[in-house]
């Protein structure tokens, strides 16, 4: 039972706090319509789109977001800074998995039940808070690998960078239901 307390207290005081204890409410249709009209613009690094809000008479109005890097870090209030690395070593990655407990075989998929529990339900948090949802919920990407490395071994790395490319890789791509959670 110390172990999860320690877990969760580590979770807590750590800088993804704020995206792990999120609890807005956010409604498909919104986060469907952020979609069908996003856009970015690559020569400004910025991300458009139009929600919908409330005006004062109550009514429907459509409203134009525009967000970058920049905004994604002060939104969620994730402590890194443009010159944070986004890429950590495989063989550090591989290091801290192996004393975290994992089971498995070291070239094969990394799943989250191969840790121990305390690990695992680290790992659960991460991916739940800070996946781009499109894969596994319980096999974390290889920039999700990255983030709990760094996070576990208090080393920078820029969350705010990642979450944001995912995000444009998604405008290029075919479009999923992505939660922009820094709308919250």
């Amino acid at each position: 039972m110390t172990l999860f307390k320690d877990t969760t207290k580590f979770l807590r005081e750590n800088r993804i706090a704020k995206a792990l204890t999120d609890r807005t409410i956010v409604y498909e249709s919104h986060v469907r319509m952020f979609w069908k009209s996003v856009r970015y613009d690559e020569k400004e690094k910025m991300i458009y789109s139009i929600v919908q809000k409330k005006d004062e008479n109550d009514k429907d109005i459509d409203v134009e977001v525009k967000f970058n890097v920049g905004d994604v870090r002060r939104v969620q209030d994730l402590g890194d800074i443009d010159d944070d690395p986004t890429i950590v070593p495989e063989r550090l990655c591989k290091g801290l998995w192996f004393r975290m407990g994992f089971t498995g075989h070291v070239n094969d998929k990394d799943l989250k039940s191969m840790f121990s529990r305390p690990y695992k339900f680290l790992v659960h948090c991460v991916l739940h808070a800070l996946s781009h949802r499109k894969g596994a919920y319980d096999e974390p990407s290889d920039y999700i690998k990255n983030i709990i490395t760094c996070l576990v071994l208090n080393r920078p790395y820029n969350i705010s960078q990642v979450l944001f490319d995912h995000m444009v890789d998604n405008i290029r791509g075919e479009k999923y239901i992505m939660y922009p959670r820094l709308f919250t």
